[in-house]
């Protein structure tokens, strides 16, 4: 090796943070890629939610307590923040009973198949709620299957679908910590004399706690704010918070009711994210303090039989039943077999509708491709600047807030953002009650959250030493950034996708508000349909819920299969 001449220093790249001419324009660079995310979460999400907030305490511009007063005194508002609490509650208990067996059948045990059974289980999560909804109607409700029960608008009913919706929840968080749990200590307890339970009991549970309670947390906020399923099987008997905005505002055109509960649910909601947090960052904790090991094992009939059993039947009479009635019961009119139902799907269905129910279909697609462009193109920004490693104390704690700020949509109701859309962007400089962009802006709000989380884990997995090994060779940070981080960018954009186009075909809350009657999209259709009486309405519902169901279940299905592995549905 040729040692360099004295005095004289090795040849060195530029470092990504070196020169003051290069410095000063990437500053600049980052600072816009932060501010046109911003601006937009401003304008878009942070201002209508506020003024909304703003309207529940004002009257005529001046601050009046007496009308919140009023419906925050109201027994009525009461028993409807009681109902939602309760089946909250009732619907994360029973998916954590359920789900915690299922954890350990699809995660600790090793059977063929299993990885199918992953996918299978994992669903329902990714469908619409209102197509959850219908799907458990066409169960219960009249000619269906299970409609001697007397199930239909009643708590149990609701309960079971708020199960369906978050059992994979469950599933996935606890069943990821499961199998990571060292399997020596459960072991060391059984041949000190430990029956199989005390172990469970007393070992196995404890760790598992971090993970249970993240995913109950995460299960309530669910639940507190499931708007499509007690809209489709809660009728009259049953209001929820969100339900009661949308009545106030659509039926009895009461915003400042409306308001004033506006805000009961977004403290419920907030309130719900702070727990969610806590309880993320504890598991994240123990996670990290865990040695490599694997808990899995084959299966065994002694040990594991139980919880396959109940296992098998949740995915059978919980998850499968519904959808496979819907399917079947789309195929079913009162001649027998036929496919009248999809036929319907070119028609109003008898007027039921100003326009033909594929124009819905056609709309959500429109919209959600629109919406879906939005939302990566803001997504791939957030994720570039809060992925970033700044020296600075301050760079890191300011980064860190930013990535907060844009999970905040996450803790907001849909029902909240399309309120506040009603009531600001309605006049200059923002008039854009008759623009048809109203509903892609809001639900890329809506799916913002879920598309940064899907690309930074991707970011993040960058080993930090390529970035410094090619600024070393001299790359400057523009082709550092084109060169690396793009390109693993590129690999996470088609989970991004089809996690924002999946929640824009099934949007619901914030649509029903916005959406015109000429241009409504499939969900609000289906609503539409399943409000009105006759055989050939609900027949149509039914198909076209198949339909949405099947459109989601495909955009998902590509997003799996372009996932990259470092990237991890949130």
């Amino acid at each position: 090796m040729i040692a360099p001449a004295a005095g004289v220093a090795p040849r060195r790249g530029r470092r990504l943070d070196s020169g003051r001419a290069d410095s000063l324009p990437l500053a600049a660079g980052w600072v816009l890629a932060a501010a046109i995310p911003l601006a937009f979460l401003a304008i878009f999400f942070a201002w209508p939610v506020l003024t909304l907030v703003a309207r529940g305490f004002t009257v005529d511009g001046r601050l009046d307590l007496a009308a919140f007063t009023d419906v925050m005194t109201a027994a009525r508002t009461w028993r409807i923040v009681g109902t939602t609490l309760s089946l909250a509650a009732l619907g994360t208990i029973a998916s954590v009973l359920l789900g915690v067996p299922g954890a350990y059948v699809l995660y600790v045990c090793r059977f063929p198949g299993r990885a199918l059974a992953r996918a299978l289980v994992g669903i329902p999560f990714v469908l619409p709620t209102v197509v959850v909804g219908v799907a458990f109607l066409s169960l219960i409700g009249p000619r269906g299957p299970l409609a001697s029960l007397g199930l239909e608008e009643s708590r149990v009913a609701i309960v079971a679908a708020l199960v369906f919706f978050n059992y994979s929840v469950v599933v996935r968080t606890v069943g990821g910590m499961w199998a990571q749990l060292d399997p020596r200590m459960p072991q060391a307890a059984r041949a000190l004399g430990a029956s199989p339970m005390r172990a469970m009991l007393t070992i196995t549970l404890p760790a598992l706690m971090p993970a249970i309670a993240s995913a109950a947390a995460l299960v309530f906020l669910f639940c507190a704010s499931a708007f499509g399923i007690i809209m489709v099987l809660g009728g009259i008997k049953y209001s929820t918070i969100e339900t009661e905005i949308w009545y106030q505002t659509t039926q009895l055109l009461d915003l400042g009711a409306a308001s004033a509960l506006s805000i009961a649910q977004l403290v419920v909601v907030t309130l719900c994210l702070l727990v969610t947090n806590l309880t993320l960052s504890r598991q994240e904790r123990a996670l990290a303090l865990r040695p490599d090991a694997s808990g899995e094992h084959r299966w065994r009939a002694r040990t594991d039989l139980i919880p396959t059993l109940v296992t098998g039947a949740v995915v059978v009479g919980l998850l499968a039943a519904p959808l496979l009635t819907l399917v079947v019961r789309s195929l079913r009119t009162s001649e027998g077999w036929s496919l009248a139902n999809y036929r319907a799907l070119t028609t109003t269905v008898g007027r039921a509708l100003p326009v033909p129910v594929w124009s819905g279909i056609r709309n959500s697609i429109v919209v959600g491709v629109q919406a879906t462009l939005l939302a990566v193109a803001l997504g791939l920004l957030v994720t570039l600047v809060v992925s970033r490693r700044p020296r600075k104390a301050l760079g890191r704690k300011a980064l860190r807030v930013l990535d907060s700020l844009f999970m905040l949509p996450l803790g907001v109701s849909a029902v909240t953002v399309g309120f506040g859309f009603l009531i600001t962007l309605n006049r200059p400089p923002l008039d854009l009650r008759s623009s048809m962009i109203l509903v892609p802006i809001a639900q890329a709000i809506v799916a913002l959250p879920l598309v940064v989380r899907s690309m930074l884990p991707v970011v993040r997995a960058i080993d930090p030493r390529m970035r410094e090994a090619a600024a070393m060779l001299g790359a400057s940070p523009v082709r550092v950034l084109a060169t690396i981080d793009l390109p693993f960018l590129a690999r996470g954009l088609g989970l991004a996708g089809g996690f924002a186009m999946a929640t824009s075909l099934g949007e619901f809350g914030a649509t029903s508000f916005l959406a015109r009657l000429d241009r409504p999209t499939l969900p609000v259709v289906i609503f539409r349909l399943i409000g009105r009486p006759g055989e050939a309405s609900f027949g149509a519902a039914l198909a076209a819920s198949v339909v949405l169901a099947a459109l989601t279940g495909l955009v998902m299905l590509l997003a799996e299969i372009v996932r990259p592995k470092t990237a991890s549905p949130w």
